[in-house]
């Protein structure tokens, strides 16, 4: 990863923050994208000893998305690596959901993803690098009181792989990494059925896989080129292969497994 040049979305907390840590202490080269340009900046001054460039971005505008690569390509004069981590969540029924919370979440979470692939892709390409996509173990399985959220990961899944085999013969790397549940702010940002922040999250966050576990997980799939990454063994990988030859069995575990959360939206 020496002189890698790598862009992070959502590199503002959580695994983008890791993510940046991680490579950094690799020797790359950065280009960290968030909303919160306090918080990017702060990390920034923790990475002293690291090329950083940070860009306020809200990957939901197609035209912020093209901006950050036009800065990271004026900067470094390359991409190596891309990798898109933004991403918001949700907790409601869909039958109480206001449909612009759906909106909202396939804005940010899969056509962020599409926009910056698109402008990225040209570099990438001659780079022979890696274009990675931070999903969930919800791109593999529908988890009630979060359809949106699930329907988004499903959606990046399927345009990554499709990506891939498109670029067969171009020596394009295609990572999509499923981590199990991650502590993060992202259960306590998540929306609800009017598009409020959730503000506590409903999960104990101190049982789960760090964010900076998950990182490393993350940069050593990049390192070997693999093309899936599924974390956590009885959340992620046991989660898959239910859903493979159980998947009746696999919808009641998970219903049941989601419904002993606090408030539950459903029972």
């Amino acid at each position: 990863m020496e002189n890698k040049v790598v862009i992070i979305t959502g590199a503002s907390s959580g695994i983008g923050k890791a993510l940046a840590c991680e490579f950094a202490s690799k020797g790359a080269k950065l280009v960290l994208a968030a909303r919160r340009t306090e918080l990017l900046e702060q990390l920034k001054q923790e990475l002293n000893n690291t090329e950083v460039i940070t860009h306020k971005t809200d990957v939901s505008k197609e035209e912020d998305c093209r901006e950050l690569i036009e800065i990271a390509i004026s900067k470094f004069g390359k991409i190596d690596i891309l990798i898109n981590n933004a991403g918001i969540s949700m907790r409601a029924n869909f039958e109480d959901v206001d449909l612009s919370v759906l909106q909202k979440l396939m804005d940010v979470n899969f056509w962020g993803t599409v926009y910056c692939s698109k402008y990225a892709l040209p570099h990438l390409l001659k780079a022979k690098g890696s274009l990675v996509g931070i999903i969930s173990i919800a791109g593999f399985v529908g988890l009630p009181g979060r359809t949106g959220y699930a329907a988004s990961k499903f959606a990046i899944r399927g345009f990554l792989d499709t990506v891939r085999i498109e670029n067969i013969k171009n020596g394009l790397h295609v990572l999509v990494a499923a981590p199990g549940f991650t502590s993060s702010e992202v259960r306590k940002s998540a929306l609800t059925a009017t598009g409020g922040n959730q503000g506590e999250t409903p999960r104990n966050e101190a049982k789960m896989m760090s964010a900076e576990v998950c990182a490393k997980y993350i940069v050593k799939a990049i390192e070997k080129r693999k093309r899936q990454l599924i974390l956590t063994f009885l959340e992620g990988k046991m989660t898959v292969f239910l859903g493979k030859f159980w998947p009746a069995l696999l919808d009641k575990l998970t219903f049941t497994h989601m419904a002993k959360e606090p408030d539950s939206p459903f029972k």
